[in-house]
């Protein structure tokens, strides 16, 4: 069945190569982006040229996560046009690299606030119509480094992602009587096939970052970055994480799986996910609210 997908932070790596994936899906799909008339010109036309070449409906629309204003505005605009919204894909996120004490907190919280928050704002907006309609689809883009190994240096990006993590395994319960599912996409370390590691962000304070990189820790950003591209297998593909939301959008409502990791080089958080999701449906039962685990189908 074809689908209305909402998709943030599109204008690049896994946002932009899911949507192109969802389109040629048959899926009418919204490729999200914030000064889509200014820095992001670019990434418009590209949206464009793909859809008249491959004949696809991919559209792009302006929506900057950080702003309620702006993403009010983009999801009132996508239910104007198509009359319904079916699938929001949470993916816009940003990655940062230093010594955790290095970093303001005035950093800490702007990566909460585009890893975190962003998903409040883009939910208040869109699940309304969601739950109006009495089915839907919420999928997030987690982290492996929400659960798994946790080298060093990245510990504002870490502990944002764990946080939205969480804050998607609590909705996935609210949502279920409304007919709305809940799935979590858990990609790996990928270090090569998009930008994320490329255009992270530094720690503001230069100085406390020298004192870490000069003194007992000199040399652990290198080795950090190579150890986690020395894991990652050569033929290790990050359309496979695009290939996953959209076979996870066309699976009918209430099959679709909870958690789907897709980790190249194995660091461990798809056996933690998987005690912590049991311990968690555990609960529901013993306390009465396993229906809560699966959506309502209307």
């Amino acid at each position: 069945m074809k689908s209305v997908i909402l998709i943030t932070g599109a204008s690049s790596g896994f946002g932009a190569l899911t949507a192109r994936a969802l389109a040629d899906a048959g899926h009418t799909v919204y490729a999200s982006m914030r000064e889509t008339p200014g820095r992001n010109a670019p990434q418009v036309a590209q949206v464009q040229q793909y859809a008249d070449q491959h004949q696809v409906d991919l559209r792009s629309v302006e929506l900057d996560v950080a702003s309620s204003t702006s993403v009010e505005a983009g999801v009132a605009k996508i239910i104007a046009d198509c009359g319904r919204l079916d699938v929001i894909i949470h993916n816009a996120g940003h990655m940062s690299f230093g010594p955790a004490e290095a970093f303001t907190p005035e950093q800490y919280a702007q990566l909460y606030d585009i890893n975190v928050l962003s998903t409040q704002r883009v939910n208040r907006a869109a699940l309304p119509q969601l739950r109006k309609q009495g089915r839907g689809l919420v999928l997030w883009v987690s982290s492996s480094s929400a659960r798994g190994g946790t080298p060093p240096y990245l510990a504002p990006y870490f502990a944002a992602k764990a946080a939205m993590d969480s804050l998607a395994v609590s909705y996935a319960s609210e949502l279920a009587r409304w007919g709305v599912e809940t799935s979590i996409i858990v990609p790996g370390a990928f270090t090569k096939g998009t930008n994320h590691f490329v255009h992270s962000g530094s720690p503001a304070d230069q100085a406390r970052a020298a004192e870490y990189n000069k003194g007992p820790y000199a040399g652990v950003p290198d080795q950090a970055l190579k150890g986690l591209a020395a894991l990652e297998p050569a033929d290790a593909d990050v359309g496979e994480v695009a290939d996953a939301i959209v076979e996870i959008v066309d699976m009918p409502s209430g099959t679709r799986p909870f958690r789907r990791h897709i980790d190249p080089s194995q660091d461990g958080a798809e056996i933690v996910n998987a005690m912590a999701d049991r311990v968690r449906a555990e609960m529901f039962r013993r306390i009465g609210l396993e229906d809560l685990l699966k959506p309502t189908i209307r």
